[in-house]
């Protein structure tokens, strides 16, 4: 038995179903080509647009994609999610978040544009970090006793800054004054740079930075480092003690980056750009680059992110009972 066979259909055939690939590749071409904005609420310059301005790249590389970062400074960070929440879940703006903003915000903010635990879409555990608590060089606090004492002697004396109301650097000022049974003066700012500007010119006592952002401030001793806010120590300042270590047993503030999509994003999406970040954070030179800056690498799966901010949530709902932002 013979088969004769119509080349000229068969090409014909060939060609339409190539072109049928071709077009319904194109919106995945598209999308692969169009740039990912990740949104940071706070403005450049600080800790989280670093650490976002950092990591950028590598995930880039990792997506095939352009991956720009974009800040929304204000509310505590809540204009930047609310962005995210509105924004098509395409996979297009993603929210580079700090913990407090998805932990302490839903607990003292009047009123709160989004609910990050019901309109948020967790992907990917990025970093955990650790404050520090820094005073001016020129006062003479070496300890955490020493700055017990001299708030007992003379309470409301003593000042500390923070980022603004509700952010864990501000918490752990009142975590600190309850433990240790003082009163102390909280000056809020724009930002934790304006803040540690003011320590180091001596217009505040202390603050409680993000580790990688105090450590070249610490390294060149324009401010003294008292103790950190971990259960242990940190890495990155082997010498300093534990808040714990100091005198306050139940002392412990830990804080962290996650990235999060609308609430719609499908789930296999979601899976590509967990794949992508933990392959970015295991990338040698990036991992050492933040390990460096005193961050922990949080790589893991999205449960990670809703686990841990439930209970973290919980936990701050205690202590700020008794603050409200509008």
């Amino acid at each position: 038995m013979t088969f004769h066979f119509d080349r000229s259909g068969l090409g014909r055939g060939l060609a339409a179903c190539a072109a049928g690939v071709l077009i319904s590749a194109l919106p995945l071409l598209a999308q692969a080509q169009a740039p990912i904005r990740l949104l940071v609420g706070y403005n450049a310059g600080g800790p989280v647009d670093t650490a976002a301005r950092t990591i950028a790249p590598v995930l880039g590389k990792e997506l095939g994609a352009n991956v720009i970062v974009e800040n929304r400074p204000g509310a505590n960070a809540t204009i930047a999610g609310s962005a995210v929440v509105n924004a098509a879940p395409d996979g297009t703006t993603l929210f580079f978040a700090a913990s407090p903003t998805i932990t302490i915000s839903p607990n003292v903010m009047r009123k709160m544009a989004f609910d990050p635990a019901k309109d948020l879409a967790p992907i990917a555990p990025v970093l955990s970090y650790d404050n520090v608590l820094v005073v001016n060089k020129e006062t003479p606090y070496k300890t955490i006793q020493d700055l017990i004492a001299a708030a007992r002697a003379k309470p409301g004396s003593l000042t500390y800054g923070s980022a603004g109301i509700g952010g864990s650097n501000h918490l752990s000022g009142e975590l600190f004054a309850v433990q240790a049974g003082i009163k102390l003066n909280h000056i809020p700012y724009k930002g934790n740079a304006p803040a540690m500007t003011d320590v180091i010119g001596g217009q505040l006592t202390m603050m409680f930075d993000i580790v990688a952002n105090a450590i070249p401030h610490i390294s060149s001793g324009r401010v003294r480092a008292v103790a950190v806010t971990s259960g242990e120590r940190n890495a990155s300042l082997p010498d300093v003690p534990t808040m714990r270590e100091s005198g306050l047993p139940d002392f412990e503030v830990t804080g962290w980056f996650g990235l999060y999509g609308p609430k719609t994003m499908p789930a296999d999406m979601i899976a590509r750009f967990n794949k992508a970040m933990q392959q970015a954070l295991s990338q040698p030179e990036l991992a050492a680059t933040l390990k460096e800056r005193g961050y922990d690498l949080w790589i893991g799966e999205p449960a990670l992110l809703v686990e841990r901010a439930a209970q973290e949530r919980a936990m701050w709902a205690t202590v700020t009972k008794d603050i409200t932002v509008d």
